[in-house]
């Protein structure tokens, strides 16, 4: 039976008429929040990647959300700050699980009970219900939709998921957390071929790409080496002439190798070391300096990551810091793994 809603309330546009805009404003919230404030760029990237998974294209929302992770270290609980996005994105991940689809970054998170969990969910959407105006239409469409999945049928729930996403989309952000939350609803939202929300032809790749180099653009901001970092090939090319090893240079790793890493060391891998090995996969020893471990031989001991032969040099991630620990002189912390080799080339040059 279908349920009386309320008019589409006659206000003004709450938000972009087009998704461009929406993709601008999620950009400009990235670059602009304020450090050390990391809530307002977690619960935009929770919010993107979560609508990317419902709009047909889980894999930009995977690569979204491994790029967050790499540049901070998560942990993934993060990006679940509130109760409605934790049950959407469990909602969503058991979803893509009875599907075989559950991304790797997925482990992180605090498994939730789905009973629970659908008692809370309808609850939260009666009460945006009862609040009036546009989000208390969403949230009558939300229950219409998952009402009919319960109820075996697939093609009413989707009409009510079309019309959702028209009406959605003139929001600034669309509340995909309340209606993805329906567990039932979730298993629409990510069955193929997807896109149940009708989002644009084009659109999520643009999202992803842009949020994606707006975090790489914050990242390089903060990193104090991040004007350094960009001359990653000229530092090792002068370390190894100093050596006299011009040629000595192992080739780059690739990004696959770095992403098998960091799954590996369950610890995402610092912006500057992962340059670093996307120039040279390691490095030669020299007479007093270790030989600088591939993307493959990397370890961790005692919370570190190893990142030489012999085990002189640690890496703390995320922060980057290299601890050189000697037997003489004791430990040393440098500021980066930049850091490290510009002195190496300082003394290399000293020595003449």
């Amino acid at each position: 039976m279908e349920p009386v809603l309320p008019p589409w309330p006659d206000e003004p546009r709450l938000g972009p008429a087009e998704p461009a805009d929406a993709v601008e404003a999620a950009v400009r919230t990235v670059l602009t929040a304020a450090e050390p404030d990391t809530h307002t760029v977690d619960a935009e990237v929770s919010h993107a990647a979560l609508l990317l998974c419902c709009s047909g294209a889980p894999a930009a929302g995977d690569r979204l959300v491994r790029r967050w992770w790499r540049l901070t270290g998560g942990p993934v609980d993060r990006l679940v700050s509130d109760a409605t996005t934790a049950r959407a994105w469990a909602a969503v991940l058991s979803a893509r699980s009875a599907r075989g689809s559950v991304p790797d970054w997925a482990d992180g998170l605090t498994p939730r009970d789905p009973a629970t969990e659908r008692v809370a969910q309808r609850r939260h959407l009666n009460t945006l219900r009862d609040g009036g105006g546009a989000r208390a239409h969403l949230a009558d469409l939300a229950l219409h939709a998952w009402d009919l999945a319960d109820a075996g049928d697939a093609e009413g729930a989707r009409a009510a998921l079309r019309e959702w996403g028209e009406r959605a989309r003139q929001l600034p952000k669309p509340p995909v957390a309340a209606l993805a939350g329906c567990d039932s609803v979730a298993a629409l939202l990510v069955a193929e071929p997807g896109n149940a929300l009708t989002m644009p032809q084009g659109w999520a790749d643009g999202l992803a790409d842009a949020l994606v180099a707006a975090l790489d653009a914050r990242d390089a901001a903060r990193e104090p080496s991040g004007r350094e970092d960009a001359s990653w090939p000229e530092l090792v090319a002068a370390v190894l002439r100093l050596r006299g090893t011009a040629d000595a240079a192992p080739p780059p790793a690739s990004h696959t190798a770095l992403d098998d890493a960091e799954r590996r060391l369950g610890t995402a891998l610092p912006g500057s070391y992962r340059r670093f090995l996307l120039t040279c996969d390691g490095l030669p020893a020299d007479v007093v300096f270790p030989r600088l471990l591939g993307a493959a031989e990397l370890t961790v001991r005692a919370g570190l990551v190893v990142i030489s032969e012999p085990a002189v040099l640690t890496l703390r991630c995320p922060g980057g810091e290299v601890l050189e620990d000697d037997p003489v002189f004791g430990v040393t912390c440098h500021t980066g793994i930049h850091a490290l080799l510009t002195e190496h080339r300082r003394l290399l040059d000293a020595a003449g």
